[in-house]
């Protein structure tokens, strides 16, 4: 969990051109309270043997919501964010959702081109976050359950 805290203050302080980023024990505070969730799972990606990239994930009413996705600012360009979404999606398989969701900030190009060339598409829904105060706008994508072949 601290690895994903490291990588969450890096590369928002890196998104936000930021020069110093903000102490791990103050951003695993929202890391665990979405752990805590009932069924939250974290994904770990890792490059060269190191933690590389995560996503949180947890059902939210009849969706399965992404909390959380980060890569390292140090791998990205590497494929992680495609490779943690592509694991969302064959968890969200695995627990039968149909329906994934997440909130992103508005302002955060980077972040929604990569979601759109996943397949995830933008809503007209924005919220406004409490804690930034920036304006963060909901993207849904639909995944397809696997049919099971019987013999």
């Amino acid at each position: 969990m601290l690895a994903a805290a490291r990588i969450w203050s890096q590369a928002v302080a890196r998104r936000d051109d930021l020069t110093t980023t903000r102490p791990l024990d103050e951003v695993a505070v929202g890391i665990r309270r979405r752990l805590a969730l009932p069924g939250a799972v974290l994904l770990l990606a890792e490059a060269d043997g190191v933690a590389a990239g995560f996503a949180l994930v947890a059902p939210r009413g009849d969706a399965l919501e992404l909390f959380y996705l980060a890569v390292d600012p140090g791998a990205w360009g590497r494929g992680i964010a495609p490779a943690l979404l592509g694991a969302v999606d064959e968890h969200g398989r695995t627990g039968r959702w149909t329906r994934l969701e997440l909130l992103v900030i508005d302002a955060n190009d980077r972040a929604k081109r990569a979601y759109e060339r996943a397949g995830w598409r933008p809503t007209d829904e924005t919220v406004l976050d409490d804690d930034s105060g920036r304006i963060e706008r909901r993207f849904v994508r639909s995944i397809t359950l696997r049919r099971s072949t019987s013999a």
